[in-house]
């Protein structure tokens, strides 16, 4: 049998919001900075477009999965 893991899922959901949240505000927020002082690389446009494309999936993911899906399969 399985056992029980009392997990919060509220505070899980909302500190995933606020992890996808940061991590898009981050990336978006060094890629105006930088393109405003100068130019990126290649490879750091790659990352922080990246970083921005993971924000959005955490972020909309995360209250899904811990707010609705995991509190239904206990």
């Amino acid at each position: 049998m399985a056992q029980n893991w009392n997990a919060d899922y509220a505070t899980m959901a909302k500190r995933g919001f606020m992890l996808g949240a940061g991590l898009f505000l981050l990336a978006a927020a060094v890629e105006i900075g930088g393109h405003a002082v100068g130019t990126i690389p290649a490879w750091g446009n790659t990352l922080l477009i990246d970083m921005e494309i993971l924000g959005i999936a955490v972020g909309l993911l995360s209250p899904l999965v811990f707010g609705v899906i995991l509190p239904l399969t206990e």
